[in-house]
């Protein structure tokens, strides 16, 4: 009976937070049109410390499928990072690339497994291999070519209470509002909110991204999100309201990429 009671408890306070919640993000985003869908194709590799550099030299048939899928439009994005924090049974190097449409990854996927480059050199000698087709609804950037820049991700995972919309309403009214401000201050360069479009985890995990063109920009996210949480005291409970932090995980990379 005291379970049964303090369970409701907890549910009328987190429906109490989410009231609250979706006031804030009516508010804030009543003027806003909902974006394109960005679909995202992530290669990961795991590759021996001795082939790094081999790995990482630009080959030159791949930038040219690249280069072509942006400027024919089939493509709005592309990049490659090299992990900073290593794990031991992590991936060191991924290399990926967006589009509004699932088509329009396939096209650039069906060039690259045909190119020689997807079946020599110092990618054979990767020791472990995953892909990832992520959705975005809740994105933007500054255009243009960024080298030796900083790419910050952290995975999320719902709590089973959270509500079927939990990914909109944290991203208008947590994310965004703070992306926006550093995006308009130069301090990030892009930043996205992505879920699984071909599910290989849980569909509850969600990732926040955001590249930033300087070491001291990691700083700056991290001040400007304390600064949003103290000036309003509604975003902390309604962030731990919706999510199970056991599974929360960082990534920080060193990150070349292109934004139309």
């Amino acid at each position: 009976m005291e379970e049964k009671r303090n369970k409701r408890i907890a549910q009328l306070a987190l429906f109490s937070v989410l009231a609250a919640l979706a006031g804030s993000v009516q508010s804030q985003t009543s003027d806003m049109k909902e974006k394109e869908r960005m679909y995202t194709y992530v290669a990961l590799w795991a590759v021996p410390r001795a082939k790094w550099t081999e790995f990482e030299k630009p080959v030159p048939s791949d930038q040219k499928i690249l280069d072509q899928g942006l400027g024919d439009g089939t493509l709005i994005a592309y990049g490659s990072d090299f992990n900073l924090v290593h794990s031991a049974d992590g991936y060191t190097h991924d290399s990926w690339w967006s589009s509004h449409s699932l088509a329009g990854l396939m096209k650039v996927l069906d060039a690259f497994e045909k190119s020689s480059a997807s079946t020599t050199g110092a990618i054979t000698s990767a020791t472990k291999h995953a892909d990832a087709v992520l959705v975005s609804r809740h994105y933007n950037w500054h255009a243009g070519t960024y080298k030796g820049a900083y790419s910050h991700g952290s995975s999320y995972t719902l709590k089973p209470t959270a509500p079927d919309d939990a990914v909109e309403l944290l991203s208008k009214s947590i994310f965004e509002p703070v992306m926006e401000k550093l995006l308009a201050a130069g301090s990030v360069v892009e930043y996205e909110v992505d879920e699984e479009s071909i599910h290989t985890q849980s569909p509850n995990t969600f990732w926040l991204y955001y590249v930033t063109p300087t070491a001291e920009g990691l700083d700056k996210v991290n001040a400007a999100v304390r600064a949003a949480v103290k000036a309003d005291p509604l975003l902390g409970p309604s962030f731990d309201s919706m999510i199970d932090f056991v599974p929360h995980r960082d990534s920080l990379d060193r990150t070349d990429v292109t934004f139309k």
